[in-house]
């Protein structure tokens, strides 16, 4: 690495926290069918495949590797997206810190990944208290992750300020990356003249030193924005091959200083905005490997080896999304999605409703956290340590280190998750796209309702009102809503949740579940003191008396409570905070009394006479499990339905037979019911232990026949995926098993038939390993006639490893 022309790529991977602000999980989002939500369906299109991205042959038909990307490029996983990623794909988030931990070998000691302030808030709009916490939150979150401090920090929407900047310094961040429309002026150190620069006069080959009040000072890099705009929009990811050659020829041939070519993008441009970005990417960075007059490197290690010889000064309060600075997150700039007829004059009052409601929390967390505390701010800055690893050790830790003597626990972490709620309501996605009632802008205004709710549990200050009367300032472009106050009403408080609401979840969840002790209840934990369960064919009934707890806050009420299920979707609960226990011991044998003898108007009537009128349903329940009970209920009806079409189909098959051989119009009605059970045979195919060839050909056949369609072929591509896969893991094992790898492969001319593209990138990496290992058995080991089914299923899968 002696010829000083490098080339670098950044990838800044983000996803807002999508989590339900009580609940702390992703409920279903069924725009992201056929997944659960949003981070699982980006992680199996982007985050998962860079991690085992494939470099195929000039002809596009021959895997020569398969590699990690991430090892490779500098990048930025957003803290929340890596804490989702830790629970719910942990084979990605393994991936990811491995290939940190390669870049530390590959890159002279400098690893590639970079830390991110912690909840994407724009830092130039915030407070100097908010700042520092998101730094030192971000930064903390990395060294927990990757075991070592991050050299760099990348800032939410690149958005910057010389505030945020000393900030950074402070805390030990050495750079940070920009776009070039940030930089004001640049020099050479030593010159006393600037020289003010743009967009496109700003060389962006070199790295720079800022030079801040306090004297300190922080590297600043100026990403190439023409090549950064051709990955992300003008297609340049179509093919691997161009994309290298043009970073390579972003070199100066005429310059021999030290040179730095290097571009940034969402990290979803690689395989998310782009299908097959990461492939094209993994091709780039193999091209650019294999040519000897560049290199490529991470930030860190460029630093090292070249410190800067040029100054710069940036633009205040500038971004990368929004050419008029930082304007996109407080007003109606114009930079928008682009949804024809909408305004986004609502981004002004929402902020300055947050802001209201963030200085207001100050007062409360200042005058309680004073009396709760040594330092509250100090505190606040330390509980990251809290919400990485919530467990009663670290809880207990955090406790003796920042609270007073004998202070109230729940009290002080009631404090702290006000204060979290209060930053994570600033998350930059809230004012990007163009709506109030957008999913991105509701989540932030959740954050708000929990922390007002937090506020009201700690001093009795009910903000909600005033709150709501700013939020009526904000224009909503959906009539149904009419403005930020509706949206709340709307789309934010049938999420709220308290702990009686958690207790009644529990009761009526546990009407459903066979073993109700090991009921999930996400953040809280339920202990039953008495539970007691009746059924007589479709009604059931339930009684107990159990102790919800918050795992966050330490709260905790008991409860006791009745459900009587009348089917389907029909049952009533009731739940009392009061009821003593002689009262309870009568109202049970009561209750059962009447329910085994039959009399369930009866046991109703008692139900009221001891808990009062109040009443809940099913629909009380949380969304996901609300969801997961109604589709229970509904399947046992789809079946019915299922089973009566099927006798029609097996009954009148030959009647239909016989029309269309006479080339006599079938009606309707017989169409649709082939094409309904069709459609669940098919699924049903790939939902088994054993991928089922001959159904899938019969049901191919007919399709074909009667000219039917597939009802959701996303949903069969992926589970197919995944049965494929599945099956490749098992002949990975049963190396001498022939009739298990024909029988696979007999599957692939199916879904040509269907049209249909199942998801094979895991089985094409597969693939590859066992091709691998398959060159490194002894001769004659495996079978000939295996051997040749597996280069049939090689071209099956689209891959053909070289030789």
């Amino acid at each position: 690495m002696s010829n000083g022309k490098y080339i670098c790529i950044h990838g800044h991977f983000y996803q807002p926290p999508r989590e339900n602000a009580w609940l702390e999980v992703i409920e279903i989002q069924d725009s992201a069918h056929p997944y659960h939500d949003w981070n699982e369906r980006i992680s199996a299109e982007c985050y998962a495949p860079n991690t085992a991205s494939r470099i195929l042959d000039k002809v596009g038909g021959v895997i020569k590797n398969i590699t990690n990307n991430y090892a490779r490029i500098s990048f930025n996983v957003g803290p929340t997206l890596l804490s989702w990623m830790e629970n719910y794909d942990k084979e990605t988030y393994q991936a990811i810190l491995d290939a940190d931990k390669e870049s530390l070998e590959r890159f002279g000691g400098h690893g590639s990944a970079m830390a991110q302030v912690f909840n994407h808030m724009i830092l130039p709009l915030a407070n100097r208290r908010d700042r520092e916490t998101q730094v030192i939150w971000g930064i903390r979150d990395f060294e927990m992750r990757f075991n070592r401090k991050p050299e760099g920090m990348w800032l939410a929407e690149t958005a910057v300020d010389t505030e945020s900047l000393e900030i950074l310094a402070e805390q030990g961040i050495v750079f940070t990356v920009l776009a070039p429309r940030q930089a004001k002026a640049t020099r050479h150190i030593g010159d006393k003249e600037w020289h003010g620069v743009n967009d496109q006069t700003v060389d962006t080959r070199k790295a720079y030193r800022c030079d801040l009040p306090s004297g300190k000072s922080i590297a600043l890099f100026f990403y190439d924005g023409d090549i950064s705009q051709g990955v992300a929009f003008n297609g340049l990811l179509f093919d691997g091959k161009r994309f290298a050659e043009r970073l390579m020829e972003g070199i100066d041939k005429d310059d021999p200083s030290p040179q730095l070519v290097h571009i940034a993008t969402d990290g979803e441009t690689y395989g998310h905005h782009h299908k097959s970005g990461d492939m094209a990417l993994a091709f780039c960075l193999d091209y650019i490997e294999k040519h000897s007059e560049v290199n490529l490197t991470n930030y860190g290690q460029f630093l090292a080896m070249f410190p800067p010889q040029h100054e710069a000064q940036i633009i205040e309060n500038s971004s990368w999304s929004c050419v008029h600075g930082v304007e996109r997150w407080k007003s109606n700039c114009g930079c928008n999605g682009g949804k024809a007829g909408y305004t986004q004059t609502w981004r002004a009052p929402l902020r300055e409703s947050l802001d209201w409601l963030r200085d207001t929390l100050i007062e409360i967390f200042e005058t309680e956290g004073g009396k709760l505390f040594h330092d509250p701010w100090n505190a606040r800055n330390e509980y990251i340590r809290v919400t990485l690893r919530r467990n009663p050790e670290v809880i207990d830790r955090f406790i003796q280190e920042h609270a007073r003597p004998e202070v109230d626990v729940n009290k002080a972490l009631r404090l702290m998750e006000m204060q979290r709620h209060a930053m994570l309501m600033y998350t930059s996605c809230g004012w990007f796209f163009d709506e109030l009632s957008g999913i991105e802008t509701v989540q932030v205004i959740q954050y708000a309702c929990r922390a007002i709710q937090l506020s009201k549990q700690l001093t009795e200050r009910v903000l909600e009102g005033e709150f709501l009367k700013r939020m009526e300032q904000a224009p909503s472009n959906v009539a149904l809503y009419g403005n930020g106050a509706g949206v709340y009403k709307k789309l934010v408080i049938p999420s709220k949740t308290n702990l009686s609401r958690v207790g009644m979840h529990y009761a009526v969840s546990s009407i459903f579940e066979e073993e109700p002790e090991n009921l999930p209840l996400f953040n809280y934990m339920a202990t039953n003191e008495f539970f007691v369960k009746k059924e007589a064919g479709e009604q059931k009934l339930v009684i107990g008396i159990t102790k919800v707890r918050s795992l966050v806050t330490r709260s905790e009420k008991r409860f006791a409570f009745a459900v009587i299920y009348l089917g389907k979707h029909d049952l009533i609960g009731n739940l009392s905070l009061n009821i003593e226990l002689d009262k309870f011991s009568g109202m049970q044998f009561r209750m059962i009394d009447a329910f085994e003898d039959g009399r369930l108007g009866d046991v109703i009537t008692i139900m009221q006479t001891y808990f009062g009128p109040e009443k809940y349903s099913i629909w009380s329940l949380f969304k996901e499990e609300k969801r997961k009970i109604l589709d229970m209920i509904a399947r046992q009806g789809l079946e019915d339905i299922e089973a009566s079409l099927r006798r029609t189909y097996d009954r009148d098959y030959p009647l239909v037979n016989a029309l269309s051989n006479n080339d006599i119009p079938i009606p309707n009605a017989y169409r649709t019911t082939f094409e309904y059970i069709l459609n669940a045979d098919l699924q049903k195919c790939f939902k088994l232990d054993r991928i089922n060839i001959k159904t899938l050909e019969r049901i191919a056949a007919e399709m074909k026949r009667w000219n039917l369609k597939i009802e959701d072929p996303k949903t069969v591509e992926r589970i197919a995926g995944e049965s494929i896969y599945q099956e490749l893991r098992r002949i990975h094992v049963e190396r001498d098993n022939v009739k298990r790898i024909q029988r696979l492969n007999r599957l692939f001319p199916i879904m040509e038939r269907f049209e249909l593209e199942p998801i094979v990138y895991k089985s094409q990496n597969l693939y590859f390993e066992m091709s691998l290992d398959n060159k490194e058995r002894k001769a004659g080991e495996l079978t000939p006639e295996w051997l040749d089914q597996f280069s049939v299923l090689g071209d099956n899968l689209g891959v053909k490893v070289g030789v």
